[in-house]
């Protein structure tokens, strides 16, 4: 299938030419050449175009025959529900999906993925949508671990860290997402304070793991079940320049008597 521009596909473009070179005997050699030159320039251009269906339907045909087919057993399994062991907060950067980074298969984690793995503080209607996702792992699949994924080069993190001291933005949504993790930025700012941007930046990628840990027991049914011992938080960051994945666990302190 031809790339389509204006609602006209390269296609439409070497037809048209085709038809001018053949009503229009009387064009000039040099005319003439130039049509033809660029006719073979977009057969070209049309063959080396990234095509987003084709790899769509490519892709799902090498999982349903290399994965679905041969595993019946699984996705039949997964046809009547799901039971996730955890429940995963990472980047929506293209280059860290946790699935691919932690080989879970698929019915093994309800993950949730946002601009820097940020878990925002219990709040019914600014953060509706990443409470939602919290409540109905916890609260209805009864998911045994949450886990948090920062990862290395993260966009967001260096924008938390660009925001000026003023609270100044630039940017429609991103910048108002990210200052979840302003408690992140302040800490590394204070502990850190001979450290270069770069160093800072990857500080900061692991504390806002943190931060997020500790907003995820303002959501009341997260703390229930982490005091009565039903679940489990915990922090992780992916290097992929190094190719290596840290896991940790933070002791909150906490205890049944402050509920």
């Amino acid at each position: 299938m031809a790339a389509a521009t204006n609602g006209y596909t390269i296609d439409d473009a070497i037809d048209g030419l085709k038809k001018l070179l053949s009503e229009n005997n009387d064009l000039q050699a040099v005319a003439a050449s130039k049509i033809k030159l660029l006719t073979a320039e977009l057969k070209g251009a049309d063959a080396d175009a990234f095509n987003p269906v084709e790899r769509i339907r490519d892709g799902f045909a090498r999982f349903k025959k290399e994965k679905y087919e041969a595993n019946p057993t699984l996705y039949g399994q997964l046809a009547t529900g799901q039971s996730p062991k955890f429940l995963v907060f990472a980047c929506s950067d293209s280059r860290v999906c946790p699935s691919h980074i932690l080989d879970f298969q698929p019915g093994e984690a309800f993950v949730v993925r946002n601009i820097a793995n940020m878990v925002p503080p219990y709040d019914t209607v600014k953060h509706s949508g990443a409470g939602a996702a919290i409540e109905y792992a916890v609260v209805h699949l009864k998911v045994e671990n949450i886990v948090v994924i920062g990862h290395s080069c993260c966009g967001g993190i260096k924008g938390l860290m660009s925001i000026p001291e003023d609270g100044s933005t630039a940017s429609d949504f991103i910048e108002q997402w990210v200052k979840i993790g302003l408690p992140a930025k302040s800490k590394v700012r204070t502990d850190f304070s001979d450290m270069d941007h770069s160093d800072l930046c990857t500080k900061c990628e692991k504390e806002a793991v943190n931060v997020s840990l500790g907003n995820l027991l303002t959501y009341p049914f997260v703390r229930e079940a982490v005091v009565n011992k039903k679940l489990s938080l915990k922090g992780g960051h992916y290097d992929f320049v190094k190719g290596a994945f840290d896991l940790w666990n933070l002791d909150f302190g906490i205890s049944a008597s402050l509920l």
